[in-house]
Order: C-alpha cells, then sequence, then structure tokens
C-alpha cells in the first residue's frame, strides 16, 4: 500500500514538472516571439517623422535624401543642394512656425484655413526651399515635390553611426555608438575582473585553509547579492571622482568607470564558476604530478590549470553575459553619450543603459519603440551566443595531463 501510494505521488510529481517545464518553454517562447515581432516593425517605418512630409520645389532634381542627410540640412551642416547632388543652390529650410516670414495673416486667414494653400505657393516661389511640415497640410495639387517617403532600412539601423531618436524631421538609429559602447565597457571589465578572480578561485581552491575559505566563500556570495544601483552609487560617489581626478578629465563618467563597476560584479560569477572546475580535479592527477617531482605551484600552473580549462572558459564567458546585460549601474557611471568611443576614458552608452533610460519616454507602437525592441532582440542574441559558448565549454570534458 505505501509503495503504491509512494509511486502515484512520483507520478504527480512527475507530471507536476513536466508541465511547469512545458509552461516555462512556451513562456520564454512567447517572450522572445513578442521581442522580435515589436522590433522587426521598425524596417516597415518611414524614416521621416511619422505624420510629416518633407518638400522641395519641383524644378529641384533631389528626390531622395538620407536620415542623415535630413539631419545635416535641418542642422544647416549642410547649405548648398551641390553638395547633395543638386544645383550650385542655397537650402532655405523651411519649418511650419517660419510660415509668417512668408505669408501674411489674410492670407493665412482668420482660422488658418489657408494654410495649405499658402505652404503650396511658398514651395513653388523658393527654388532652393525644403519644408518639413504635417501632411495633413498636404493638399491635391500641391505645388512642390514630396521627397520620397522611404522606409529605414537594416542598413541605416546596423551600421548608422548616430544614435538620435529626437532628431526631426528624420530620427536616426544607428546603432554602431551602442554596440561599441558596450563591448568597450564589457571586455574591459572581463580584463579587469579575469586576472583577479583567477587568483581568488586558485587561492581558495588550492591553498586556503577551511577556516580562510568558510570566511571568504560567504563574503563572495555576498557580493553578488548587492543591488546593482549600490554598486552604481558607489561607482558615482568613489570610482567617478577618482577617475576624474587621476586622469585629469573634466568628467569621470565614461567607460573606464563602468568597466570598474561591473568588473567587481562580475568577480563572483568568475571566481564561483572556476574555483568549482578547479576543485574538480581528480586528486589522483594532482598526486601524480607531485610524485613526479612537481612543486605545488608547477602542478597548479601545469596540471590543474590545463584540466581544468573548460570550466575557467565557462566562467570567463559567464563574466561576459553578466557584463554585457547589465542595466543600472552602468546607467549611472558611463555618461550615457550615444558616440562612437576611441577609448576607455570617453563617456559611452550601452544597449541595456539605452533601453532602460528611454522605453518610458517612447511612445507606444511608435518608431522609436519599434527601435528600442530592437536593441533587445540584439541584446538577446548576444546573450543567447554567450549562454550557449558557456554551455558547450562546461560540457566539454578536458584531458587529463600528468
Amino acid at each position: 500500500m505505501n509503495r503504491r501510494f509512494r509511486r502515484v505521488v512520483e507520478l504527480i510529481a512527475e507530471k507536476v514538472l513536466m508541465v511547469s517545464g512545458g509552461v516555462t518553454s512556451v513562456t520564454i517562447i512567447l517572450i522572445v516571439f513578442f521581442l522580435f515581432r515589436e522590433g522587426i516593425g521598425l524596417f516597415g517605418s518611414p524614416a521621416v517623422e511619422q505624420g510629416y512630409v518633407v518638400a522641395v520645389n519641383r524644378e529641384n532634381t533631389v528626390s531622395d535624401l538620407t536620415p542623415v542627410q535630413l539631419k545635416e540640412v535641418f542642422d544647416q551642416e549642410i547649405t548648398n543642394w551641390s553638395e547633395l547632388g543638386g544645383k550650385d543652390e542655397p537650402i532655405v529650410v523651411f519649418r511650419l512656425n517660419d510660415i509668417e516670414q512668408y505669408a501674411s495673416y489674410e492670407e493665412l486667414g482668420d482660422e488658418l484655413q489657408f494654410i495649405p494653400q499658402c505652404l503650396s505657393r511658398i514651395v513653388a516661389d523658393h527654388p532652393g526651399m525644403i519644408a518639413f511640415f504635417p501632411d495633413t497640410y498636404l493638399i491635391d495639387g500641391f505645388a512642390g515635390k514630396v521627397i520620397d517617403k522611404r522606409n529605414i532600412t537594416p542598413g541605416e539601423f546596423f551600421l548608422g553611426d548616430e544614435w538620435f531618436p529626437t532628431a526631426t524631421p528624420a530620427p536616426l538609429f544607428g546603432i554602431v555608438p551602442l554596440v561599441m559602447g558596450t563591448l568597450w565597457v564589457s571586455l574591459a571589465a572581463i580584463l579587469f575582473a579575469l586576472p583577479l578572480g583567477m587568483a581568488v578561485a586558485i587561492y581558495m581552491a588550492e591553498l586556503a585553509n577551511d577556516k580562510i575559505r568558510k570566511v571568504l566563500k560567504p563574503v563572495i556570495e555576498l557580493l553578488a547579492g548587492i543591488p546593482s544601483v549600490v554598486y552604481g552609487f558607489f561607482g558615482l560617489v568613489v570610482i567617478v571622482p577618482l577617475i576624474q581626478q587621476v586622469f585629469g578629465l573634466p568628467v569621470g563618467e565614461t567607460a573606464l568607470a563602468g568597466s570598474v563597476i561591473l568588473a567587481i560584479m562580475a568577480l563572483p560569477t568568475i571566481i564561483t564558476v572556476a574555483e568549482d572546475s578547479i576543485r574538480n580535479v581528480p586528486r589522483a592527477v594532482k598526486e601524480a604530478s607531485l610524485a613526479l617531482g612537481a612543486t605545488q605551484w608547477q602542478t597548479i600552473r601545469r596540471v590543474v590549470l590545463p584540466y581544468s580549462v573548460s570550466g575557467i572558459m565557462a566562467a570567463v564567458v559567464l563574466g561576459i553575459g553578466r557584463a554585457i546585460g547589465e542595466t543600472m549601474a552602468v546607467l549611472m557611471v558611463t555618461g550615457n553619450s550615444a558616440i562612437v568611443p576611441h577609448g576607455l576614458l570617453e563617456p559611452v552608452r550601452t544597449i541595456p543603459a539605452t533601453i532602460a533610460a528611454e522605453l518610458g519616454e517612447a511612445p507606444n507602437g511608435g518608431v522609436h519603440y519599434e527601435a528600442l525592441f530592437l536593441l533587445g532582440c540584439i541584446l538577446f542574441v548576444i546573450t543567447l551566443i554567450i549562454s550557449i559558448t558557456a554551455e558547450m565549454m562546461a560540457a566539454k570534458k578536458p584531458k587529463q595531463q600528468i
């Protein structure tokens, strides 16, 4: 009776675990599907701000402008149509609030009902003009020429070097500065954390006695439990001013500050995984090395570390994954400057920090909203590759070296 009851309980537990695993898998699939569905819509969105048009004179030979060119024109960095392949003629920038310079109140009407007709006339009368106004004012028989309404292309997103989602008339969503900022901060953090983490792991696994190990282990695990915002405050109060003073910088919020904070945050992962790998080296392997006359340090360097290299590499990869996905601490200490960095002493912005800082301001379903979701897709792909790499390294059987 007891055996039969126990068997029933085991079957129920097995079914519950199976259902839990299935629900978890389906949830993950739905999250990924939603993430990519929201993000991929960016490439079907118009390059010009939604609800607006860009128009030029009919005689203008320029009919297509990229978002970067539009920004440079309206920022008056490009001032002649010849720079865009057109005639040698000055560019006249027109926005809707400039209409009073070209039309009287009588022409506009008591209730501004004649704005569309005035816009048509103004563009037709000024050969070098480029106008940006709401598409509701675009009438049938418009005397100007609307710049071709092109969509945002994958090349502009993946290869663009400007992230300026509030630019008018065309927002810029080039992710190169964000990807470079993420890589600079994450890789530098691993370069800082790896030597220290490996040193602590080797000491705890091979050299420390039980008393010291029992003290160090909880301290290291405590580092992993500290909220990231606390690390951010520490970096803002201690690391940032120190970097500013040491290097004589105008501001201390740099990629270096983010790297130092992320290195501290990645240490528990590296130390724990690497120590477990080192401690799993068979005792017989180490004793064989010592029996052949090798010293303890020679055994560690030539036997223990090569034997546990797969676990050590997994620790490194998992540490990188921890650094790449961090948000709050990086947001607080890196300066949040979306420019392509050329060194660790410059402000940067990472992908997670961008999503955290801008998602609350992006209109639901808009182009900016879709671009941030696509950033999430890129971050997902990066972390997925790192996780798969870590699994492959952890599953690799080490070769014994004696």
